[in-house]
């Protein structure tokens, strides 16, 4: 009888800590290491990741501390248990763009459920002597660089204690994405690197960017059609062309934007703060439910802009307004310094107005010598809430 006691105890207790969401399963683990010492370990990534792909248990495939080149790589799922990759060293890419014929990105991740990555470790790009020898910003002809870190299809994932430097085009890109998290993820790239955008979001859904530091030649996040439900939380971003919705109606049947929450945000140094911009003359769109509260600007040359004559390369008809339609949008309690006259710049379509703006307690200084700090508006009809400064429009 005592026996069976402790037998009936020992499942009970087995049965009780299965059922609990905080005790996980260990994971197996696959070193790269142990794939082959290649100078490149990206035949030794792949095959660890195939492995770890494979399991039926949760696996880790994991990267150690140290500094290893890796070439161009594509993993793909779906995998038969959750998957995480663990770089705890630095993984450099190659210098040659030749390295990258027939690749658009460093790394792509297609089709993975229940992904992780994490380890404090670091993605270099080495893009500082590729943006030095192309053109990209000058020549819309160019051969576009490689994007470091693709995200296509990841759904239930998260990205954390992960740092990117120095990409030679976008640092992250994400497309078809569902409830993808980004938190303590760090990015660096000098001022005038061209494009380096931090985060493009397009096609996705339940995105969220949180508590992370991302500093970029170009925008520090950007949302591109079809981006619906996204957080942008705690968000220092420093230098780069600030958070933007856009540029939108550019193709035909874009999908529209909508539910978008940036809050708790510091902006410093940068082209623009926060900005929804759109082609004239195009295509048709949507961007709707949009939300920009409790932000700080420092230094920031444009700071709240709604721009709906984008129109880069000057080859669009200006002349001819937006179809793009923007609607329920918000900018509350946003503060700090324009190092422009023009702190807020309204600019919407003639022929589709902007509707259901509301501007609430702006408190923003223009620290140059050319007057003060203005307020513009144009085809726009906002709803004043609380203290405005620069004077209402």
């Amino acid at each position: 009888m005592g026996l069976m006691k402790v037998n009936v105890s020992a499942i009970f207790l087995l049965l009780f800590l299965a059922s609990r969401p905080d005790v996980k399963a260990e994971s197996v683990v696959f070193d790269v290491t142990k794939y082959g010492n290649e100078e490149d370990i990206c035949k030794a990534f792949k095959s660890a990741w195939e492995d770890a792909c494979a399991s039926t248990s949760p696996s880790t495939v994991l990267i150690p501390k140290g500094t290893y080149l890796l070439g161009p790589v594509i993993i793909s799922g779906p995998c038969k248990a959750a998957i995480e990759i663990q770089v705890k060293g630095k993984l450099q890419a190659p210098e040659d763009m030749s390295e990258f014929e027939g690749f658009s990105s460093w790394i792509t991740l297609n089709y993975v459920d229940q992904f992780t990555l994490t380890g404090g470790g670091t993605f270099d790009g080495q893009g500082k002597l590729a943006s030095n020898q192309r053109t990209c910003g000058k020549d819309k002809h160019c051969k576009l660089p490689p994007v470091s870190l693709k995200f296509n299809f990841i759904t239930n994932g998260i990205v954390h204690d992960i740092t990117s430097t120095d990409s030679k085009y976008f640092h992250a890109h994400l497309l078809g994405c569902k409830n993808l998290t980004f938190q303590h993820f760090t990015i660096t790239a000098h001022d005038e690197s061209l494009n380096t955008d931090g985060i493009h979001i397009g096609r996705s859904k339940d995105i969220k960017i949180i508590d992370s530091d991302i500093g970029t030649g170009d925008d520090c996040i950007s949302l591109g059609h079809g981006s619906r439900q996204i957080t942008i939380e705690g968000v220092t971003c420093a230098p780069g062309h600030g958070i933007s919705i856009g540029s939108l109606g550019k193709s035909q049947n874009e999908e529209s934007v909508s539910g978008v929450f940036v809050k708790n945000c510091t902006i410093s140094n940068t082209q623009n703060g926060v900005r929804i911009k759109s082609w004239p003359a195009l295509f048709g769109g949507l961007a709707s439910d949009i939300h920009f509260e409790d932000i700080i600007m420092k230094n920031v040359s444009n700071p709240i802009v709604i721009d709906q004559v984008y129109c880069p390369w000057n080859e669009c008809n200006k002349k001819s307004p937006s179809k793009v339609s923007i609607r329920n949008v918000s900018f509350k309690n946003i503060r700090g310094t324009s190092r422009t006259p023009v702190a807020v710049q309204l600019s919407c379509s003639k022929d589709i107005p902007c509707k259901e703006v509301e501007v609430a307690n702006i408190d923003l200084r223009y620290t140059g010598s050319e007057g003060p700090a203005k307020f513009q508006c144009s085809n726009v009809q906002p709803k004043f809430h609380g203290k405005i400064n620069p004077s209402k429009c």
